[in-house]
């Protein structure tokens, strides 16, 4: 299967209208060739704008989420459309996404685990319910957010519900690059499993983004990875290498705890 991640730059010039339009347009460049397409974390927003939450949330059945199934559905894709601030029953979520290739909306997320050093996203959201799967065509897929890297235990908690492949959403700063790096190669490392990765690019609210968007195997070598600049990160991976590793080197069988 063929991976597009859009390794997105986020530009305070920009409104919330005119980022859809532009990351919609790198969609459908990247649905030329690919089977799965990502999006990042709270991406059309921004992150680290933080005063733009509640004005710019959204309903699970509203524009947004619209607009990505219409793309997902007219390309024939799978589409992780990144997060985006869902409002719901008087809460507000930092909710992922993914589409199917009829733009079903195949599942959502609820970030577990909010950031709180410099951020304010732990004031403004409520937290999640812990570890989502989802079953698509390539296998069992987990979904996670950014900060939620720094868990280990979510991410065996995937595994032990079937997840053979990690998708991240995120808007991971510049100055903790090397932790993205080495949590991107871990947490597929040690899951036996690919990972996935859709960071954000440019400098948003005074904070210098990331970018490094990976495809990690289930080795934890890295396939694909962006720099930081506006990027699609491309990489074809076999799926079925995760049951050929896990069965050659089985450390996950060999779990005492």
């Amino acid at each position: 299967m063929k991976i597009a991640s859009i390794q997105l730059e986020i530009k305070d010039q920009e409104s919330k209208e005119q980022r859809v339009e532009r990351a919609a347009g790198l969609v459908d460049q990247a649905a030329q060739d690919a089977d799965l397409i990502l999006l990042p974390e709270i991406w059309a927003t921004g992150y680290f704008s933080f005063d733009r939450y509640i004005e710019e949330a959204e309903l699970i059945t509203g524009p947004f989420v619209t607009l990505f199934s219409e793309i997902a559905k007219s390309h024939g894709v799978y589409l992780f459309a990144g997060s985006f601030v869902e409002k719901r029953d008087g809460n507000y979520y930092n909710t992922s996404i993914l589409f199917d290739r009829q733009g079903k909306l195949a599942g959502t997320y609820h970030k577990t685990h909010l950031f709180r050093y410099g951020s304010k996203e732990g004031e403004l959201l409520t937290r999640g319910d812990g570890a989502k799967v989802i079953e698509t065509e390539f296998g069992k897929v987990g979904l996670t957010t950014c900060y939620d890297l720094r868990f280990p235990e979510l991410y065996r908690q995937q595994v032990d519900l079937g997840a053979e492949m990690f998708l991240v959403a995120s808007a991971w700063p510049h100055q903790r690059l090397e932790h993205w790096k080495l949590f991107n190669a871990t947490r597929a490392l040690e899951n036996q499993s690919f990972l996935i990765s859709c960071n954000c690019v440019g400098t948003t609210r005074n904070v210098l983004l990331g970018g490094h968007s990976s495809i990690v195997d289930p080795w934890g070598i890295t396939l694909a990875s962006g720099e930081e600049q506006e990027a699609i990160v491309k990489s074809e991976i076999d799926p079925s290498e995760v049951s050929r590793i896990r069965e050659t080197f089985p450390s996950l069988k060999h779990r005492v705890l």
